[in-house]
């Protein structure tokens, strides 16, 4: 049974989109890196003053594993603005017959 991950941090949403303009490439190796490890789906989404990451894992070990030893994470987080440590909330993904 997968997991859902929601990390979020305070930062500027258009800056995150300025940098996803620029550094495509980059963010691309790093979801390619995601998927090898097991990532299901990964999404961004944002509010006033947050940036929210959304993921389905296979397991949070699977995530961890991934979050805690990509390297070039921390970069991006520390190029587009991203203020203090994320806030990691991991829940077990419920089957329910109206999942699509």
């Amino acid at each position: 049974m997968s997991v859902i991950m929601m990390l979020r941090v305070k930062g500027d949403p258009a800056a995150l989109e300025s940098y996803a303009s620029n550094h495509g490439e980059t963010l691309k190796k790093i979801a390619s890196e995601g998927k090898a490890k097991g990532c299901i789906h990964h999404h961004f989404a944002a509010a006033d003053g947050e940036v929210l990451v959304i993921d389905e894992w296979p397991s949070e070990e699977a995530f961890r594993d991934f979050f805690d030893n990509q390297a070039e994470i921390p970069e991006v987080m520390a190029k587009v603005g991203a203020k203090g440590k994320p806030e990691v909330m991991v829940y077990r993904k419920l089957e329910t017959p109206d999942s699509f």
